[in-house]
Formats: structure tokens, C-alpha cells, sequence
């Protein structure tokens, strides 16, 4: 018999017990960085999402934009400002933040469907998601960007009994419903932990969790939480990856049984992480998880 065939045959029966075991569960899948502002890889991010529900999953899409809204704002021709890496977001800004990423949005939403799956595309704002205080960095104002301080996961719930498919931009109220651009990453992790998520998928620029960043063979495929901490008071975590890592933790911490790092800039990492033992990004534990490869 031909060799390809049985290949495909062993990758399914790989899958199975994954399959099995993820059923019905809730895997939210923040989606932003180079993977999104490619088309093609775009796609393949898509793909992956509507395997993950055909097969039985609960997905929930929370993506960001920075990227296009840096582009948009030039465009209008105002200069983009950062402060400790946070964009400063005045009423200008954030009015094209939200144009912007509420076109991202029906972009994600297009494409879901043009795959046979109802994806419904929400704000922070809808059925009251996201609800903020001001952030400010270092004291520094940096304007309408907010921090989570309530998760209302209400409408994701119905969304997933409806069987659609929720795809939601980082967008939300105060209390005085000013409106408020929040990073992604701390969407996903707030949305996360709000629905008790099996799964938090991170799509990145980086293949994962290094113990040596200078050293590409130390990628670490599977992190308990205990060792996380070890890892992040070792000093050897820095730069971006800083705040992610902790907003993993916090996640695993609070009730989301895994947390997986991968590089969305590959083919079908979302496949490759979740349904092979061996993964490609890594996986960051909690303390009731069971290990797949306790050898790392």
C-alpha cells in the first residue's frame, strides 16, 4: 500500500485520543502578529480553527490588529506613539483603532464561513464581554487603553450552544461606556479564565518557551507551572515574551488546565500543538494536568 496513505492513517490515529479527550471542551485561540498579516497563513489559521470545531471543540477566536491600525493611523497622517510599549491611544486613535479592528473582525468572519461554519464576530462591548478600568504605564496617561477589570462571558456561552462560532476584537466599556482599545493578549486570558477554558493558544512570532534564549535546542515542550515560576524568577525571560508569560500564568493559575505557546508564522501549528504527542510550541501546565511527554 502506498507509504503517504498509511502515513495519513497513523496521523489520524495519532489525533484520536486528543480528539477524545478535548470533546466539547472550550479552547480559545488568541490570533495576532505576522501570522495575521499574511493571507495565506490567514487562511491556515482559519482552517485550523474550523477543524478544531468540526471535530468537536468549542473555539473562540480573539484576535488583535496592532499591526493594521499602526497602518491606518499613518495613513490618516498621524504618527503612532508608544510608551513602554503600549500605544498611546487619544479619541483619534482609538476611533480608528475600533474601524479598524472591527474590519479584521468580518475578515475573520468571512473566511470562517466561506468554510461551511457560522462564525459570529463581537466587540469587548456586545452583551457587556469587557468591562475596563484606565490603564496607565508607569503612571504615564496613555489614553483610551484599557485593563480588565470584569468578564461577562454570558453571550459567549450562547453563542456556543447556537453552535456559531465566536470571533471577538478586544474592545470595551468603562462605566461611563467611554470606549477603550485592551490588549489581546489580556483578552484572551481574561476570556479564558472567565470560561474556565481546557485550552489558551497563543499564535505568536516565536516557536515557544526557551530555557536558553541564545539557544534554539532548549525550546521546552511542556512547562509545568511550578518550573514556570522557577523560569520566569531565573532572569532568563525578557522583552515581549515577559508580560505574555506571566499573563500565561495567571491564566493556569485560574483555572485554564493548559496554555500553549506556538509560532503562527508555521502551516498548521494549531494542529501540529494540539493533536501530536510531541507538539511544536510549548505547553504550559497546571498543577492538575497530566504530562504527554514527561521527558522535557
Amino acid at each position: 500500500m502506498d507509504e503517504k496513505i498509511m502515513q495519513k492513517a497513523e496521523v489520524l490515529i495519532e489525533a484520536l485520543p486528543y480528539i477524545q479527550r478535548f470533546n466539547r471542551k472550550v479552547i480559545v485561540v488568541k490570533y495576532g502578529g505576522s501570522a495575521m498579516a499574511d493571507e495565506e497563513l490567514q487562511k491556515n489559521v482559519i482552517k485550523d480553527v474550523v477543524l478544531l470545531k468540526l471535530v468537536g471543540f468549542k473555539p473562540i477566536i480573539v484576535h488583535g490588529g496592532g499591526k493594521a491600525i499602526s497602518k491606518w493611523v499613518e495613513k490618516a497622517g498621524m504618527e503612532p506613539r508608544f510608551v513602554n510599549g503600549l500605544r498611546v491611544t487619544d479619541a483619534a486613535t482609538m476611533e480608528i483603532a475600533e474601524m479598524v479592528l472591527n474590519r479584521v473582525n468580518k475578515d475573520l468572519v468571512k473566511m470562517v464561513q466561506e468554510l461551511g461554519v457560522l462564525g459570529v464576530g463581537i466587540s469587548g462591548k456586545d452583551g457587556g464581554l469587557l468591562h475596563v478600568q484606565k490603564k496607565y504605564s508607569g503612571g504615564q496617561d496613555i489614553g483610551f487603553v484599557g485593563d480588565i477589570d470584569h468578564v461577562n462571558p454570558k453571550i459567549l456561552y450562547d453563542l456556543l450552544e447556537k453552535d456559531f462560532l465566536p470571533i471577538v476584537c478586544p474592545i470595551g466599556y468603562d462605566d461611563e461606556y467611554n470606549t477603550y482599545n485592551i490588549n489581546a493578549d489580556d483578552a484572551a486570558c481574561a476570556i479564558a479564565r472567565a470560561m474556565k477554558a481546557e485550552k489558551l493558544a497563543f499564535l505568536t512570532d516565536v516557536p515557544g518557551v526557551y530555557r536558553d534564549p541564545k539557544d534554539p535546542s532548549s525550546l521546552i515542550s511542556e512547562l509545568p507551572i511550578d518550573q514556570m515560576e522557577e523560569l520566569l524568577a531565573s532572569g532568563n525571560v525578557g522583552g515581549g515574551m515577559l508580560p505574555k508569560l506571566q499573563n500565561c500564568m495567571d491564566a493556569v493559575q485560574n483555572g485554564v488546565s493548559r496554555v500553549h505557546i506556538m509560532d503562527g508564522r508555521i502551516l498548521h501549528c494549531l494542529l501540529l500543538e494540539i493533536f501530536t504527542n510531541k507538539g511544536i510550541g510549548t505547553a504550559i501546565l497546571s498543577k492538575d494536568s497530566e504530562r504527554y511527554n514527561p521527558q522535557d
